[in-house]
Protein backbone atom coordinates (compact mmCIF):
# COMPACT_ATOMS: atom_id res chain seq x y z
CA UNK A 1 0.00 0.00 0.00
CA UNK A 2 1.09 3.61 -1.03
CA UNK A 3 1.83 6.17 1.48
CA UNK A 4 -1.44 8.17 -0.28
CA UNK A 5 -3.37 5.55 -0.05
CA UNK A 6 -4.99 6.18 3.42
CA UNK A 7 -5.94 9.80 1.99
CA UNK A 8 -7.15 8.10 -0.69
CA UNK A 9 -9.91 6.29 1.11
CA UNK A 10 -10.96 9.09 3.36
CA UNK A 11 -11.46 11.48 0.78
CA UNK A 12 -13.72 8.47 -0.50
CA UNK A 13 -15.50 8.49 2.29
CA UNK A 14 -15.47 12.35 1.86
CA UNK A 15 -17.22 12.29 -1.35
CA UNK A 16 -20.10 10.10 -0.08
CA UNK A 17 -20.79 11.74 2.64
CA UNK A 18 -21.03 15.16 0.92
CA UNK A 19 -23.32 13.19 -1.44
CA UNK A 20 -25.43 12.48 1.56
CA UNK A 21 -25.28 15.90 2.64
CA UNK A 22 -26.53 17.21 -0.37
CA UNK A 23 -29.26 15.62 -0.49
CA UNK A 24 -30.34 16.10 2.72
CA UNK A 25 -30.16 19.81 2.28
CA UNK A 26 -32.01 19.28 -1.33
CA UNK A 27 -34.55 17.21 0.92
CA UNK A 28 -34.69 20.37 3.75
CA UNK A 29 -35.32 22.77 1.13
CA UNK A 30 -37.93 20.49 -0.06
CA UNK A 31 -39.29 21.19 3.11
CA UNK A 32 -38.83 24.68 3.39
CA UNK A 33 -40.74 25.35 0.49
CA UNK A 34 -43.81 23.09 1.94
CA UNK A 35 -44.09 25.17 5.07
CA UNK A 36 -43.39 28.90 3.43
CA UNK A 37 -45.96 28.29 1.24
CA UNK A 38 -48.58 27.68 4.47
CA UNK A 39 -46.86 30.14 6.94
CA UNK A 40 -44.61 33.35 6.68
CA UNK A 41 -40.71 32.60 6.12
CA UNK A 42 -39.58 34.40 9.13
CA UNK A 43 -41.48 32.02 11.28
CA UNK A 44 -40.41 28.73 9.48
CA UNK A 45 -37.16 29.71 9.96
CA UNK A 46 -37.33 30.70 13.58
CA UNK A 47 -37.84 27.49 14.28
CA UNK A 48 -35.16 25.96 12.08
CA UNK A 49 -32.86 28.16 13.96
CA UNK A 50 -33.79 27.66 17.27
CA UNK A 51 -33.12 24.18 17.00
CA UNK A 52 -29.93 25.10 15.12
CA UNK A 53 -29.01 26.72 17.87
CA UNK A 54 -29.38 23.94 20.41
CA UNK A 55 -27.19 21.93 17.92
CA UNK A 56 -24.53 24.29 18.20
CA UNK A 57 -24.45 24.98 22.09
CA UNK A 58 -24.18 21.00 22.52
CA UNK A 59 -21.47 20.72 19.87
CA UNK A 60 -19.39 23.72 21.47
CA UNK A 61 -19.78 22.23 25.05
CA UNK A 62 -18.29 19.10 24.12
CA UNK A 63 -15.17 21.08 22.40
CA UNK A 64 -11.91 21.08 24.08
CA UNK A 65 -12.26 24.18 26.73
CA UNK A 66 -15.77 24.09 26.38
CA UNK A 67 -18.12 26.75 25.40
CA UNK A 68 -15.58 29.75 26.80
CA UNK A 69 -13.24 28.25 25.02
CA UNK A 70 -15.37 28.41 21.81
CA UNK A 71 -16.63 31.88 22.05
CA UNK A 72 -12.69 33.55 22.64
CA UNK A 73 -12.42 34.97 19.07
CA UNK A 74 -10.41 38.04 17.26
CA UNK A 75 -12.70 39.38 15.25
CA UNK A 76 -16.05 39.75 17.35
CA UNK A 77 -18.14 41.94 14.91
CA UNK A 78 -17.40 40.62 11.79
CA UNK A 79 -18.52 36.75 13.59
CA UNK A 80 -22.09 38.69 15.05
CA UNK A 81 -22.39 40.32 10.90
CA UNK A 82 -21.84 37.15 9.25
CA UNK A 83 -23.99 35.04 11.75
CA UNK A 84 -26.86 37.68 10.88
CA UNK A 85 -26.15 37.92 7.30
CA UNK A 86 -26.50 34.17 6.88
CA UNK A 87 -30.09 34.37 8.74
CA UNK A 88 -31.46 37.37 6.56
CA UNK A 89 -29.77 35.40 3.48
CA UNK A 90 -32.00 31.87 4.89
CA UNK A 91 -34.65 33.92 4.76
CA UNK A 92 -34.54 35.26 1.46
CA UNK A 93 -33.95 32.69 0.03
CA UNK A 94 -36.50 30.34 1.51
CA UNK A 95 -39.05 33.14 0.23
CA UNK A 96 -37.14 32.43 -3.27
CA UNK A 97 -38.38 28.81 -3.48
CA UNK A 98 -42.31 30.43 -2.84
CA UNK A 99 -41.77 32.29 -5.85
CA UNK A 100 -39.90 30.18 -8.07
CA UNK A 101 -39.38 26.77 -6.97
CA UNK A 102 -36.72 24.73 -6.20
CA UNK A 103 -35.35 23.80 -10.02
CA UNK A 104 -34.75 27.87 -11.08
CA UNK A 105 -33.74 29.00 -7.39
CA UNK A 106 -31.02 26.74 -7.27
CA UNK A 107 -30.47 27.40 -11.00
CA UNK A 108 -29.63 30.74 -9.92
CA UNK A 109 -28.07 30.35 -6.75
CA UNK A 110 -25.58 28.25 -7.78
CA UNK A 111 -23.51 31.22 -9.05
CA UNK A 112 -22.76 31.81 -5.45
CA UNK A 113 -18.90 31.07 -5.92
CA UNK A 114 -18.26 32.80 -8.69
CA UNK A 115 -19.50 36.01 -6.79
CA UNK A 116 -16.95 35.02 -3.90
CA UNK A 117 -14.24 34.80 -7.21
CA UNK A 118 -14.84 38.23 -8.39
CA UNK A 119 -14.87 39.79 -4.83
CA UNK A 120 -11.92 37.57 -3.38
CA UNK A 121 -9.41 39.96 -4.92
CA UNK A 122 -10.92 43.96 -3.58
CA UNK A 123 -12.60 41.73 -0.16
CA UNK A 124 -9.69 39.62 0.46
CA UNK A 125 -6.50 40.76 -1.41
CA UNK A 126 -6.59 37.23 -3.02
CA UNK A 127 -4.99 37.48 -6.87
CA UNK A 128 -7.82 36.85 -9.11
CA UNK A 129 -6.27 35.97 -12.87
CA UNK A 130 -7.57 36.04 -15.96
CA UNK A 131 -8.62 32.42 -16.38
CA UNK A 132 -10.64 32.59 -13.43
CA UNK A 133 -11.92 36.52 -14.87
CA UNK A 134 -12.95 34.11 -18.04
CA UNK A 135 -15.06 31.96 -15.88
CA UNK A 136 -17.13 34.63 -14.13
CA UNK A 137 -17.66 35.96 -17.29
CA UNK A 138 -18.92 32.72 -19.11
CA UNK A 139 -20.78 32.03 -15.41
CA UNK A 140 -22.55 35.43 -15.44
CA UNK A 141 -23.41 34.50 -19.34
CA UNK A 142 -25.20 31.15 -18.09
CA UNK A 143 -26.99 33.47 -15.28
CA UNK A 144 -28.29 35.77 -17.96
CA UNK A 145 -29.26 32.78 -19.96
CA UNK A 146 -31.35 31.25 -17.11
CA UNK A 147 -32.91 34.60 -16.41
CA UNK A 148 -33.19 35.89 -20.08
CA UNK A 149 -33.61 39.70 -19.39
CA UNK A 150 -35.31 41.91 -21.75
CA UNK A 151 -37.65 38.79 -22.91
CA UNK A 152 -40.84 38.39 -22.49
CA UNK A 153 -40.45 35.82 -19.87
CA UNK A 154 -38.48 37.66 -17.69
CA UNK A 155 -39.85 37.59 -14.15
CA UNK A 156 -38.41 40.41 -11.63
CA UNK A 157 -39.04 37.79 -9.04
CA UNK A 158 -35.75 35.62 -10.61
CA UNK A 159 -33.97 38.87 -9.02
CA UNK A 160 -34.55 37.11 -5.11
CA UNK A 161 -32.44 34.13 -5.45
CA UNK A 162 -29.44 35.98 -7.06
CA UNK A 163 -29.73 38.50 -4.55
CA UNK A 164 -29.47 35.45 -1.82
CA UNK A 165 -26.19 34.17 -3.83
CA UNK A 166 -25.58 37.78 -3.69
CA UNK A 167 -25.29 37.56 0.26
CA UNK A 168 -24.21 33.74 0.66
CA UNK A 169 -21.47 35.13 -1.24
CA UNK A 170 -20.34 37.90 1.54
CA UNK A 171 -20.99 35.67 4.24
CA UNK A 172 -18.89 32.94 1.98
CA UNK A 173 -15.99 36.10 1.98
CA UNK A 174 -16.79 36.76 5.98
CA UNK A 175 -15.99 33.58 6.83
CA UNK A 176 -12.57 33.20 5.28
CA UNK A 177 -11.79 36.34 6.48
CA UNK A 178 -12.69 35.47 10.20
CA UNK A 179 -10.50 31.99 9.48
CA UNK A 180 -7.49 33.65 9.60
CA UNK A 181 -8.17 34.43 13.62
CA UNK A 182 -10.79 32.14 14.64
CA UNK A 183 -11.25 28.53 14.43
CA UNK A 184 -13.63 26.90 11.96
CA UNK A 185 -15.63 25.53 16.19
CA UNK A 186 -15.80 29.41 16.58
CA UNK A 187 -17.54 30.55 13.70
CA UNK A 188 -19.84 27.86 13.62
CA UNK A 189 -21.12 28.54 16.95
CA UNK A 190 -21.70 32.22 15.88
CA UNK A 191 -23.26 31.38 12.85
CA UNK A 192 -26.03 29.37 15.10
CA UNK A 193 -26.30 31.87 18.16
CA UNK A 194 -26.10 35.30 16.32
CA UNK A 195 -28.73 33.52 13.40
CA UNK A 196 -30.75 32.40 16.35
CA UNK A 197 -30.94 36.03 18.04
CA UNK A 198 -31.57 37.72 15.04
CA UNK A 199 -34.63 35.49 13.70
CA UNK A 200 -36.49 35.47 17.33
CA UNK A 201 -35.94 39.15 17.55
CA UNK A 202 -37.71 39.26 14.30
CA UNK A 203 -39.96 36.04 13.98
CA UNK A 204 -41.46 36.46 17.45
CA UNK A 205 -43.37 39.63 15.60
CA UNK A 206 -44.78 36.98 12.67
CA UNK A 207 -46.23 34.29 15.06
CA UNK A 208 -48.91 32.64 13.99
CA UNK A 209 -50.59 28.85 14.90
CA UNK A 210 -49.22 26.04 13.23
CA UNK A 211 -51.55 23.35 12.19
CA UNK A 212 -50.95 19.78 14.08
CA UNK A 213 -49.74 18.00 11.34
CA UNK A 214 -47.55 20.49 9.76
CA UNK A 215 -45.34 20.22 13.57
CA UNK A 216 -44.36 16.85 11.55
CA UNK A 217 -42.82 18.59 8.44
CA UNK A 218 -41.47 21.43 10.99
CA UNK A 219 -39.52 18.37 13.29
CA UNK A 220 -38.19 17.32 10.42
CA UNK A 221 -37.33 20.10 9.06
CA UNK A 222 -34.84 20.72 11.95
CA UNK A 223 -33.73 17.85 12.51
CA UNK A 224 -33.14 17.44 8.95
CA UNK A 225 -30.73 20.71 9.24
CA UNK A 226 -28.92 19.49 12.49
CA UNK A 227 -28.22 16.50 10.60
CA UNK A 228 -27.10 18.05 7.23
CA UNK A 229 -24.55 20.07 9.37
CA UNK A 230 -23.24 17.03 11.42
CA UNK A 231 -22.74 15.45 7.97
CA UNK A 232 -20.68 18.74 6.70
CA UNK A 233 -18.52 18.68 9.91
CA UNK A 234 -18.11 15.01 9.69
CA UNK A 235 -17.21 15.46 5.85
CA UNK A 236 -14.79 17.58 6.27
CA UNK A 237 -13.33 15.79 9.25
CA UNK A 238 -12.11 12.75 7.22
CA UNK A 239 -11.33 14.36 4.01
CA UNK A 240 -9.66 17.47 2.52
CA UNK A 241 -11.85 20.64 1.97
CA UNK A 242 -10.59 20.70 -2.11
CA UNK A 243 -11.60 17.21 -2.88
CA UNK A 244 -15.10 17.13 -1.72
CA UNK A 245 -16.06 20.72 -2.68
CA UNK A 246 -17.07 19.86 -6.32
CA UNK A 247 -19.73 17.47 -4.99
CA UNK A 248 -21.48 20.38 -3.25
CA UNK A 249 -22.89 21.12 -6.77
CA UNK A 250 -24.64 18.35 -6.34
CA UNK A 251 -27.36 19.92 -4.62
CA UNK A 252 -28.57 21.24 -7.80
CA UNK A 253 -30.18 18.16 -9.25
CA UNK A 254 -31.15 17.09 -6.38
CA UNK A 255 -33.31 19.91 -6.02
CA UNK A 256 -34.33 19.88 -9.12
CA UNK A 257 -35.45 16.22 -8.98
CA UNK A 258 -37.37 16.81 -5.97
CA UNK A 259 -38.93 20.04 -7.46
CA UNK A 260 -40.19 18.23 -10.39
CA UNK A 261 -41.40 14.82 -8.75
CA UNK A 262 -42.60 16.69 -5.24
CA UNK A 263 -44.03 20.12 -6.14
CA UNK A 264 -44.65 20.18 -10.39
CA UNK A 265 -41.99 21.89 -11.22
CA UNK A 266 -40.85 22.18 -15.01
CA UNK A 267 -37.20 22.18 -16.11
CA UNK A 268 -37.31 25.15 -18.89
CA UNK A 269 -34.61 24.51 -21.35
CA UNK A 270 -33.06 27.66 -20.89
CA UNK A 271 -32.84 26.92 -16.93
CA UNK A 272 -31.18 23.51 -17.82
CA UNK A 273 -28.17 25.15 -20.40
CA UNK A 274 -28.04 28.53 -18.34
CA UNK A 275 -27.21 25.97 -14.86
CA UNK A 276 -25.21 23.62 -17.16
CA UNK A 277 -22.74 26.73 -17.61
CA UNK A 278 -22.91 28.06 -14.39
CA UNK A 279 -21.92 24.58 -12.85
CA UNK A 280 -18.97 24.52 -15.48
CA UNK A 281 -17.70 27.34 -14.27
CA UNK A 282 -17.80 26.99 -10.88
CA UNK A 283 -16.16 23.35 -11.20
CA UNK A 284 -13.35 25.55 -13.74
CA UNK A 285 -12.94 28.42 -10.81
CA UNK A 286 -12.90 25.84 -8.12
CA UNK A 287 -9.94 23.85 -10.23
CA UNK A 288 -7.95 27.32 -10.69
CA UNK A 289 -8.20 27.92 -7.14
CA UNK A 290 -6.96 24.59 -6.58
CA UNK A 291 -4.10 24.51 -8.93
CA UNK A 292 -3.10 28.23 -7.35
CA UNK A 293 -2.25 26.39 -3.79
Amino acid sequence: MTQNAPSQANNRLGILLMTVTTLVFALQDGVSRHLAGEYNTYLVVMIRYWFFALFVLALSSRQSGGLRQVMQTNHLWMQVGRGALLALEICVTVYAFTLLGLTETHAIFICYPLIIAALSGPVLGEKVGWRRWSAIGVGAMGVMIILQPGSGVFSPAAVVPLIGALMFALYGLMTRYVARGDTAQTSFFYTGTVGCVVMTAIGVFFWEPIAGPDWFWMALLCCSGVFGHWLLIRTYDVAEASAVQPFAYLQLPFAAALGMVAFGETLRSNVAIGAAIVLGAGLFTWWRERQAR
